[in-house]
């Protein structure tokens, strides 16, 4: 998506037709709304009608029966004005609000489905700013402002139709002064939209800052960072401050001029009119008349010259939403998907795959990577930070395609499928648990969207989940706050393994499943993990002991290269690097069981013989922060440990 900074500067409201799809569904609702204008502007027009009646046969024949006959008349165009432009005021606002609810839904159903690549160049907070203050802006303009400008428009074209018909004479000089009076603020409105858009890119700004610091507040506090944060707000701010009203004084300076202009005009062309009246060229309610539509004119131009502002902002932000709009996600189902069955036995193979990730081109983060994975096999990736573990899931998820070679699934090629009918097969429990702001019920069910509330409980009793749920205050139902703030890290993680089991997939993804546990949760949920993982594929990171102790094969990755595989006893053996990782594993562990008391269970020999309460670099309880261990000294530098 173009940055606001190269985004193409539009000159005509060419992205106000993005509008039309909203529009149409609504087209009777449409037309009717502008039926109600119609006869309101009609009415409108009337008015003037029988006053001058009043002054040029009630008053000069002194009889009144006409006099009242003509206010009767101008009675009845009141209200048929006053019921019809109510009407019409309803119908707009009611889809305005409309239109602007689907657009909304369209922005977010489109943005939602983009892939990671294009988060990685685009801000949430810009993406929130266009969601809320681009859409404001068009709901006024699809609502209440497209009225006023229907009615300005029709008002004034209605309004020179009748003065050419009270006086051709003084209609014609005001056919010379309009162009005279319009033309120089269409220029200025020109400017004004430019500035709205950089005004709304300001916006967007500080709703990026606001975004990035509420999602890491507990960093923000744990450094003192408050004051400079709230330092660095201010500032952005004082920008879309500053943005604002240079629109503003040019938006104002709009207004004055045009106002001043308009009524300058009108008070020329009244003028001569006083002076035809004089030389008895017209009649005194003639000019009555044109004086009154005169005033018509001259308010329909003055709130065209205000609307042409709000029109062109409105252009600016439905450019903005468009971009969201018809952006493309990277990652798409092909014409003609191959059809998956309801479950694949889960074979995975990996053919001289290469990839780099878009936002870092120069680098590869995969080199020629050849893998494959047996149904029911459990494999364990292990190596140092950056060696491409987390990689290797994200393009079986098909959340990147690769750059050289081919992923399959029993021997599909992944991008002959349907992404989400690919997704629908898979399970993922990443390290960094995400829940919804939501009920613990609901975030469970995330993983089988329709379950009954006994399977979601079966699932969170397999996950070791129950217990704690059921002692929140309304258990289940409890909501756990944003991003689940209300639960331990270990809480939170045990969710989203039930979430998993709900899910029940022929494949698992697990970046560590068991990393926030305690050792009494970690043995419960390694207990759920070895009977949800029995009979399925499954690929682990691997950053404990017990994982790669229990796996069926263990891959060692370095640099994105597979260096060596087999099992631990092998690779021991057979690969100097995994032999350093665990070597420096095991003395880890060793010293976190020595300092652990020994009602937490688990012992040295226990971990050598791959206990499932075997340790990481320090176990932590739930919701506490990790320790980081004493490390031996080593004879050469360790690039990092096991996962």
């Amino acid at each position: 998506m173009a940055d606001s900074t190269d985004r193409p500067k539009a000159k005509s409201l060419r992205p106000l037709r993005a509008l039309v799809p909203f529009l149409r569904p609504y087209r009777g609702l449409l037309l009717a709304a502008m039926a109600a204008l119609a006869i309101a502007a009609a009415a409108l027009l009337i008015l003037p009608l029988p006053l001058r009646q009043v002054i040029d046969r009630g008053l000069k024949s002194g009889n009144a029966a006409v006099i009242n006959r003509y206010f009767i008349g101008f009675l009845i165009a009141s209200v048929v004005f006053g019921v019809f432009a109510a009407l019409r005021l309803f119908l707009v606002t009611w889809l305005g609000e409309r239109v602007v609810a689907d657009l909304r839904t369209a922005v977010y159903r489109s943005v939602v489905r983009m892939d990671p690549t294009f988060f990685e160049v685009t801000r949430t907070g810009e993406v929130l700013s266009r969601l809320t203050a681009d859409t404001t802006l068009v709901q006024a303009i699809a609502g209440v402002n497209i009225s006023i400008t229907l009615r300005a428009a029709l008002n004034l074209v209605g309004g020179l139709v009748m003065l050419e018909l009270t006086s051709a004479r003084l209609m014609a000089v005001t056919l010379i002064l309009i162009p005279l009076v319009i033309g120089p603020l269409i220029a200025v409105g020109r400017r004004v939209r430019k500035l709205s858009r950089q005004a709304q890119d300001r916006i967007a700004d500080t709703s990026s800052l606001v975004d990035e610091t509420l999602n890491a507040v507990q960093t923000v506090q744990a450094f003192t960072l408050e004051e400079l944060q709230s330092q660095r707000y201010a500032e952005a701010v004082e920008r879309s401050f500053a943005a604002a009203m240079h629109r503003t004084r040019i938006r104002a300076a709009l207004s004055a001029s045009g106002t001043t202009l308009v009524f300058a005009a009108v008070a020329y062309v009244l003028w001569l009119g006083a002076r035809a009246v004089l030389a008895h060229q017209m009649s005194g309610g003639q000019l009555l008349q044109f004086l009154i539509y005169a005033t018509i004119v001259a308010g329909a131009a003055t709130a065209l010259t205000e609307m042409w502002g709000e029109v062109q902002r409105a252009a600016g932000a439905m450019e903005r939403l468009s971009e969201l709009l018809s952006a493309q996600p990277g990652i798409v189902a092909p014409a003609q998907p191959l059809p998956l069955p309801a479950r694949v036995q889960g074979r995975i193979s990996f053919e001289h795959v290469s990839f780099r990730y878009p936002s870092r081109a120069e680098t590869l983060a995969l080199r020629d990577l050849t893998l494959e994975v047996r149904p029911g096999e459990t494999v364990a990736l292990v190596g140092p930070s950056g060696a491409g573990k987390s990689t290797t899931l994200q393009l079986l998820l098909r959340f990147y395609d690769p750059e050289h070679g081919r992923i399959g699934i029993d021997g599909y090629d992944l991008r002959a499928l349907d992404p989400q009918a690919l997704r629908r097969q898979i399970g993922l429990v990443p390290q960094d648990t995400v829940l919804f702001g939501t009920s613990a019920r609901e975030n469970i069910s995330y993983g089988r969207p329709g379950a009954t509330d006994a399977q979601i409980e079966a699932a969170a009793r397999a996950a070791a989940a129950d217990e704690f749920l059921s002692e929140l205050p309304q258990g289940y139902d409890t909501f756990l706050g944003e991003r689940g703030t209300r639960l331990s890290g270990g809480q939170r993680q045990r969710i989203a393994i039930a979430r998993a089991i709900l899910k029940d997939p022929p494949i698992l993804l697990l970046d560590e499943a068991t990393s926030a546990l305690d050792a009494d949760s970690e043995r419960l949920v390694q207990a759920a993990l070895g009977r949800l993982m029995r009979g399925r594929t499954t690929i682990v990171i691997a950053h404990r002991l017990a994982t790669v102790l229990k796996a069926d094969r263990i891959v060692v990755l370095e640099a994105g290269r597979i260096v060596a595989t087999g099992t631990h006893a092998e690779l021991l053996q057979a690969s100097p690097l995994y032999a350093r990782l665990a070597a420096l594993q095991f003395a880890s562990v060793e010293r976190s069981v020595l300092d652990r008391p020994q009602a937490s269970g688990g012992g040295s020999a226990g971990l050598a013989s791959g206990s499932t309460s075997g340790g990481a670099l320090g176990d932590q309880a739930a919701g506490e922060p990790a320790r980081e261990p004493a490390r031996e000294p080593a004879r050469e530098p360790v690039s990092g440990i096991i996962g």
